[in-house]
């Protein structure tokens, strides 16, 4: 892998969460190959692209507190950020993502090992633990291209999540607010009880971590300059924006309570159906914490108007889209059960 080395902000300052996201996918796009960075931030909460934020973050607590709330592209849950969280990029051309996906995550887990925490390892969906508790938690997106290389079409893979070196528990706890469903799913009472710090586990100082994951990870480092941090900037800007943090989610007068599915992840079901008979759908909006591997109004939400709520006409549409190629691990016929769950006709 290639180290993607920033100049330093003028001011010393860390540059905000936006920028980091927006530099994953000019990589992505703009240079071909495998790349990895490492990034922090100041006190920021950061939520999946299939999350509604009113549910996941508690937005008094970071309003009062200065904490940033931002949307990634990617699905997954939400999580706490600060200077002592390092956040692990990693940009790569694949033909599967969820191979890709792991690949990394157990490329990551073995640099734990070799740094001397014998009990690091994958599991689940997307988590590094420590022996039973988390250390590090991933999401994914895929980004297509079609002759941007001089190479057939491809997707290029972006990797990213949380590397808990020394984070501030109590606020990570205040800062976000995961539901119900998913502590019960986890067999746990509460965020702090579930996750563990590199400090724990080892006396390396963060500097020295960082580095010694710099040298096992990478074998070579491109060096960006401002005229790439003025691009960056600017794919940034769409992070920034209320409507895209906000989502513009649509709700229906029809909702299944969030479930958990094995695998799969947490999902909400929002229905409004129109008022023929039979009823069929209207508008439909999913949220959770799933992952995608692809557009889910696309190729999701958009195909399902106006299909017959009855769970044969559900079933069909869904073998149509292929459903579990777009969300890992759910099955069609679960999602049926959710979408006539929410209009009462289960």
């Amino acid at each position: 892998m290639i180290y993607a080395l920033l100049p330093e902000c003028a001011d010393g300052r860390l540059r905000r969460l936006p920028f980091y996201l927006a530099m994953e996918e000019y990589l992505a796009r703009n240079f071909e190959g495998e790349y990895f960075f490492m990034w922090q931030v100041e006190p920021t909460v950061i939520f999946g692209r299939n999350q509604q934020m009113e549910a996941e973050v508690n937005t008094d607590y970071c309003r009062d507190r200065g904490v940033e709330v931002y949307r990634r592209k990617s699905g997954g849950g939400c999580v706490y950020a600060d200077r002592n969280n390092i956040m692990f990029s990693h940009i790569t051309t694949c033909s599967s993502v969820a191979v890709t996906f792991n690949a990394f995550t157990e490329t990551v887990a073995g640099m734990l090992r070799e740094m001397g925490i014998a009990e690091a390892h994958t599991t689940g969906r997307n988590d590094i633990m420590i022996g039973d508790r988390k250390v590090s938690g991933y999401a994914f997106y895929h980004i297509n291209l079609t002759d941007r290389f001089t190479h057939a079409p491809e997707s290029r893979a972006i990797v990213h999540g949380t590397m808990l070196y020394d984070v501030d528990l109590p606020a990570m706890t205040a800062a976000i607010t995961p539901s119900e469903v998913k502590m019960k799913a986890k067999g746990v009472e509460s965020v702090r009880s579930r996750v563990t710090t590199i400090r724990e586990h080892s006396a390396i100082g963060i500097d020295e971590f960082k580095e010694f994951a710099r040298s096992r990870l990478c074998d070579s480092v491109l060096e960006l300059n401002m005229a790439d941090v003025e691009a960056i900037e600017a794919i940034a800007a769409l992070y920034y924006e209320e409507e895209w943090i906000a989502g513009g989610r649509r709700h229906g007068v029809g909702r299944v309570p969030r479930r958990r599915i094995e695998g799969a992840g947490e999902f909400a079901v929002d229905l409004v159906a129109t008022s023929d008979v039979p009823q069929c759908i209207d508008t439909i909006d999913i949220s959770g914490d799933f992952f995608l591997l692809g557009d889910i109004d696309r190729h999701l939400l958009t195909p399902l108007a106006g299909c017959e709520l009855s769970r044969d006409a559900l079933m069909s549409r869904l073998e149509d889209i292929n459903i579990g190629n777009l969300i890992p691990n759910l099955q069609a016929g679960q999602l049926a059960d959710m979408i006539l769950e929410a209009i009462g006709n289960k």
